[in-house]
This record gives C-alpha cells, sequence and structure tokens, in this order.
C-alpha cells in the first residue's frame, strides 16, 4: 500500500543549516504514527516541513507517492490538516465563531467533544488550555482530513484531557482512514493509540517500532533520547 505521505533523504533546518538529516517516515491510510524524542530533536521541524511551512534543504517529501513542494495552503486545499503546539484559536472570537471561521458545524465538533458545548459562547482567550487544545483538534478532525500532522498535543495539558484528545485522533483513523502523525514526548500514553513508532535523536531516526515492539523496548526508547547512537536490532541511525 503506498503512503498517504511520507520522506525520502529529508534533510531541513534553518538558513540553509540542517537540523534533522536524511529522514523516511512514512504513514499510512488508517494509521497513527507517533515521533518520539527529547527537546531539540528535530520533531517540530521535520512537522513543518511535511506540511509545507519548511522547504526541505535536500530529499523529498511525497503525497500519495508524488514529490510535493506545495505550500500549506495548498497541501490543506488537498486534505492536510495541521495542528502546531501553539493553540491556534482566535482569542477574540467565541468558540462557535472559531469553528465557523474554520467551516466546521459546532454540533459536530460538539459530538466529537461534548466539553465544548457549555463554551460556545466563551471566547477563545478565555478557554482553559485543555477546551482551546480540544477546539483547535476539533476545527481539524470535523473536516475530515486524509492527513493530519498535530505537534505536541500533550503540552502543558492534563492526563485525562491528552486521553480524550489522542483518542479522537485514533478514532479519526480507525473510522474515516485519517492518516495521523503525532509528536509526543511520553512513550507510556503514545503507546495506547499509536499503530507504530518512530524515534528521534539528535536529528536523525534513532529507531522505528511497532506499538507492540515499544512495549517490551523500553530501555533502549529512553536509551534513544539520550545518545545519538543506534540502537537495538531494528533501529537505524
Amino acid at each position: 500500500m503506498t503512503a498517504v505521505i511520507s520522506t525520502k533523504g529529508l534533510s531541513a533546518g534553518y538558513a540553509g543549516q540542517p537540523v534533522v538529516h536524511d529522514i523516511d517516515l512514512e504513514v499510512r491510510s488508517g494509521e497513527v504514527v507517533c515521533l518520539l524524542g527529547p527537546n531539540g530533536a528535530g520533531k517540530t521541524t521535520t512537522m513543518l516541513t511535511l506540511s509545507g511551512e519548511l522547504p526541505p534543504l535536500a530529499g523529498e517529501v511525497l503525497l500519495d507517492g508524488v514529490p510535493t513542494k506545495a505550500p500549506l495552503h495548498r497541501r490543506a486545499r488537498s486534505g492536510l490538516a495541521y495542528v502546531t503546539e501553539e493553540r491556534s484559536v482566535f482569542k477574540s472570537l467565541s468558540a462557535h465563531d472559531n469553528l465557523r471561521c474554520g467551516g466546521v458545524s459546532p454540533r459536530d465538533a460538539i459530538a466529537l467533544f461534548p466539553e465544548l458545548e457549555k463554551c460556545m459562547r466563551t471566547r477563545g482567550g478565555l478557554l482553559s488550555g485543555g477546551e482551546q487544545q480540544m477546539l483547535t483538534l476539533a476545527r481539524a478532525l470535523c473536516r475530515k482530513p486524509r492527513v493530519l500532522l498535530a505537534d505536541e498535543l500533550s503540552l502543558g495539558l492534563a492526563p485525562l484531557v491528552v486521553d480524550r484528545l489522542l483518542r479522537a485522533v485514533r478514532a479519526a483513523a480507525t473510522e474515516d482512514g485519517t492518516s495521523a502523525l503525532i509528536v509526543e514526548q511520553h512513550a507510556h500514553r503514545a503507546m495506547r493509540y499509536a499503530d507504530r513508532m518512530y524515534v528521534m535523536s539528535r536529528g536523525r531516526l534513532a529507531m522505528t517500532l511497532s506499538a507492540d515492539e515499544a512495549r517490551t523496548r523500553l530501555g533502549e526508547i529512553e536509551a534513544a533520547y539520550l545518545s545519538g547512537v543506534t540502537v537495538g536490532g531494528n533501529a537505524r541511525a
């Protein structure tokens, strides 16, 4: 099966200086794939390049097996949704109007996250962090994207809220065939929802694992967080 989104030999960075090197990854239809790694490993740079916000320095980003250099707005029209680590709500607009600006029915958003019903008339800037992230993710998922890129959904949020968000991503993959690539720092939590995992260390992919393999190799994953060396049987530098 051709991956919905993938990279080949991808290097990317800023001002001509690479931050990530020789990245080969793929996400197939209906998969949730987690990109794990410590701060500074290159996860956000990888996501920015996949989204079209940052041009590659080398290698390719492919959609349905076809190389693309399209910017984010064109990829979005083709079914890509990008949820950044910053909660992208319009702070002066109500939750209801935030959804309408994104072309999303408030009824659909409430069906996804019933917690939002009481917040519909509240300005985005007055919502809690968890409510803002639910609003942001609802705005993305209710449009039934083919590809979801989500960077640090769990940042600064309580575990119960994070589980709500990740369950919604898992459901979108299982029920709608969405291809989801999520950045996460907490391996234990990611294992509950992901099909596969890539572990980044110092700008490179250090390990590629199924979720089942990851459960038996937590020690190696933790080592990859701390080292740039290759670890384990199917790991790669």
